[in-house]
């Protein structure tokens, strides 16, 4: 596969992130429309507001798209870089994404737990086998 296969799988995360940041945008506004905030609470989140469900799950989720997900991002890349990016690399990094799509879907939903774990754990495991592929890519490089 070609090194710029791992653009795509990149993308679709960034377009989820931009996706869940129109969600906490809009859960936002709703807040101040409800008067459950004033505008002001937003410069810099310090007072006595408290969040309601339907504002903390996209402000955690939006949060979480900037943890675990820049260990993908610096895998993909590091692929890229060496040239790494077979056929089961692009499969992982789908699998994380997918798993990372999931994940977004069941938590700013329903947010069943067990099964919101089960999708996290999973993309885990896909991104750990990425790291683990590359690196013995090029290990194994003669």
């Amino acid at each position: 596969m070609s090194v710029s296969s791992l653009v795509y799988p990149m993308l679709a995360l960034v377009l989820l992130t931009f996706g869940v940041l129109i969600a906490l945008f809009r859960s936002r506004v709703r807040m101040v429309r409800e008067g459950l905030a004033p505008v002001s609470y937003f410069r810099t989140f310090q007072g006595s507001v408290e969040m309601p469900e339907y504002s903390a799950k996209p402000t955690r989720h939006f949060a979480n798209l900037f943890e675990a997900p820049t260990l993908f991002y610096a895998g993909c890349l590091a692929a890229m870089v060496t040239g790494i990016t077979g056929t089961l690399v692009v499969a992982l990094a789908w699998g994380y994404v997918a798993m990372r799509y999931v994940h977004a879907f069941i938590h700013l939903g329903g947010n069943r737990v067990r099964h919101r774990l089960r999708a996290y754990f999973v993309g885990w495991l896909c991104l750990l086998a990425l790291w683990i592929t590359v690196a013995v890519g090029v290990a194994t490089r003669h």
